[in-house]
C-alpha cells in the first residue's frame, strides 16, 4: 500500500488537485479509511482533457506495433504484480483475494487481446463500379475519449476500455468510481512504465463526477464517451453527449433471468447458478437476478442451492477461507436488506440467510428465497448482492415471457439439454448475451454488451476496437 499512487495523473505526472482537496477511500470490511485520494476539480478535468488533446496527433501517428508492444508490456507487469494489485483491490472493494487475483488475470487479458487487435486494423481498396475512380477506405482513431468506470470490477473495467482505446490510437481521460480509484491509479503507473507516452492516459478521481465530466463532454474537444454504470446515469450522459454528437459506448444496468427447464442437469444448473449469482458477491450487472426454475425441479434446486450458498464463509476478503466479502458500502447493504424484507413480506420463503449481521463492515449473508412474488421489488430492480430469488414456472412460453418482462437486456442464462429448445429460447430471449448451460459469459475475446436499456455498443472481442475507430472514405479520380 505504501507505494500506491493517490494523486491525479495528468500529462504523465502525478499532481494534487487544484484546490488541494482529497477524499477518503474506505475499506468496506470495516468502514475505516484506507487512503486519502486527490479529489479532482473541474479545472483538473480540463487540464486532463487538454493533455489528451495535445497528445492525440502524435499518439495516433505511432505504429500499430509500437502500441501493441506497450499493451503487451502492461499485460506482463499486471502478472508480475498480481499479488500486490489483488490485495489493493480487496482492500478498497471487498472481494476475496482469490477473486481479486482472478480479476487481475481477466483484466490483463484485455491488454493482451487488444495488443493483437492493434496490428489488425484494416481498410480496403476498390475499383468504382463505373471504373472512373477508386475507393480507398481507411480506419482512424476516433480521437480523445472520456472513460468512466464502475467500482465492482475496478481493474478489469479500466483495461476493457483503455485496451481498445490505446490499440486504436486514442488518448483518454478516465474517471474511476470514487469507491475504488486506487486500482486505476496503480494501472496508470503500470502504463507509464510500459511506455505509454505522457498525456495519452489521464486519471482523475473525483467525488463530484458530474461537475468534472459534464464540462468535458460538452467541450467539443472529446470525441467519444465510454461509460459503465447505471442506466439512470447513462441516460443523463447520453443527453449530454447529444450536444456535441459524441460517439458513445454504454454498458448499463441488467436484470438477468436464469432459466432452468425440466430437462436440465440439476447439478450443472446449480453450479451455474452459483457462478452467475455469487461472482463478486452478486455485485455484477451480469449476476442472475431472477431465477426461474421449472416447478418439477424447484424444490430440489432450491435445497441444493441453499446448501451450497449457506456453506460459504462470509468475512474480510483478506482472510484465508473467506468466500464472500462485504458489499461496497452501507447504501448497498441497506438496499439488499430492504429488497429481501420486501420479498419476504410478499410471501417469499427463506431457505437460507436473510439476516443482516451486526457489527462493522457492510456484510450480508448468502440468501436463497423461493416462491418470490412477481410483484416483489427484486424482480424489477438489480439486487447487486448475494441473494438468489427463485420463482417457479410451468411452460416454455411462460418462462420466456417472464424473462423478457423487463426494460433491460444485458444477459440471460438458459439451462436445458434439449438442443432445439436451447436454440429456440436463445433466439427468443431479449438479451445481448446468452449463457447456455454456463453461468459465466464474460470473456475478453467475445463481444460484451446489451440491448434495450442495458446499453449501446460492445466491449471486448473484435467489436471492442471498432468502438474507437472511425471509417474514412477517400475517393480517387483516375482520369
Amino acid at each position: 500500500m505504501a507505494k500506491t499512487p493517490t494523486q491525479l495523473f495528468i500529462g504523465g505526472t502525478w499532481r494534487d488537485a487544484a484546490d488541494g482537496s482529497t477524499f477518503d477511500v474506505l475499506d468496506p470490511s470495516t468502514g475505516d479509511a484506507l487512503r486519502a485520494v486527490a479529489n479532482a476539480t473541474p479545472a483538473d478535468g480540463h487540464a486532463a482533457l487538454a493533455a489528451a488533446v495535445a497528445a492525440q496527433e502524435s499518439f495516433a501517428a505511432t505504429s500499430p506495433r509500437a502500441r501493441a508492444d506497450m499493451l503487451t508490456r502492461a499485460f506482463e507487469l499486471l502478472h508480475e504484480r498480481i499479488d500486490a494489485l489483488a490485495l489493493l483491490m480487496t482492500l478498497e472493494m471487498g472481494k476475496p483475494l482469490a477473486e481479486a487475483k482472478g480479476e487481475i488475470t481477466y483484466a490483463a487479458e484485455f491488454l493482451r487481446h487488444f495488443a493483437a487487435e492493434a496490428v489488425r486494423i484494416d481498410g480496403s481498396y476498390q475499383v468504382a463500379p463505373a471504373g472512373g475512380a477508386r475507393f480507398l477506405v481507411t480506419r482512424q482513431p476516433v480521437g480523445p475519449c472520456l472513460l468512466i468506470t464502475p467500482w465492482n470490477f475496478p481493474m478489469a473495467m479500466g483495461t476493457r476500455k483503455l485496451g481498445p482505446a490505446l490499440a486504436a490510437g486514442c488518448t483518454s481521460v478516465l474517471k474511476p468510481a470514487q469507491q475504488t480509484p486506487l486500482s486505476m491509479l496503480a494501472l496508470a503507473q503500470i502504463l507509464k512504465e510500459a511506455g505509454v507516452p505522457d498525456g495519452v492516459v489521464n486519471i482523475v478521481p473525483a467525488m463530484d463526477a458530474g461537475a468534472v465530466m459534464e464540462p468535458l463532454i460538452r467541450s467539443g474537444d472529446a470525441r467519444k464517451l465510454s461509460f459503465t454504470g447505471s442506466t439512470k446515469i447513462g441516460k443523463v450522459l447520453l443527453e449530454q453527449c447529444a450536444d456535441k454528437v459524441l460517439r458513445t459506448s454504454m454498458e448499463l444496468g441488467g436484470n438477468a433471468p436464469f432459466v432452468v427447464f425440466d430437462d436440465a442437469d440439476i447439478e450443472e444448473a446449480v453450479a451455474g447458478c452459483m457462478q452467475a449469482k455469487m461472482r463478486n458477491m452478486g455485485e455484477a450487472c451480469t449476476a442472475a437476478n431472477r431465477i426461474y426454475v421449472h416447478s418439477s425441479l424447484i424444490e430440489d434446486f432450491g435445497q441444493r442451492l441453499a446448501a451450497q450458498m449457506g456453506a460459504l464463509t462470509v468475512g474480510d476478503g483478506t482472510q484465508e477461507g473467506s468466500k464472500v466479502g462485504p458489499l461496497i458500502d452501507d447504501a448497498a447493504q441497506d438496499k439488499v436488506d430492504s429488497l429481501v424484507r420486501d420479498a419476504v413480506e410478499r410471501g417469499a420463503e427463506v431457505l437460507t440467510g436473510a439476516q443482516r449481521p451486526e457489527g462493522k463492515g457492510y456484510f450480508y449473508p448468502p440468501t436463497v428465497l423461493t416462491g418470490v412474488s412477481p410483484d416483489a421489488q427484486m424482480t424489477s430492480e438489480e439486487i447487486f448482492g448475494p441473494v438468489a430469488a427463485l420463482t417457479p414456472f410451468e411452460t416454455e412460453d411462460e418462462a420466456v415471457t417472464a424473462a423478457n418482462n423487463t426494460p433491460y437486456g444485458l444477459v440471460a442464462y438458459v439451462f436445458t439439454n434439449d438442443l432445439r429448445r436451447a436454440i429456440r429460447v436463445g433466439e427468443r430471449i431479449e438479451a445481448g448475451m446468452v449463457g447456455l448451460n454456463q453461468g459465466v459469459v464474460s470473456n475478453p475475446y467475445a463481444p460484451f454488451g446489451g440491448i434495450k436499456e442495458s446499453g449501446l455498443g460492445r466491449e471486448g472481442g473484435s467489436s471492442g476496437i471498432e468502438e474507437f475507430l472511425e471509417t474514412k472514405y477517400i475517393g480517387i479520380a483516375m482520369g
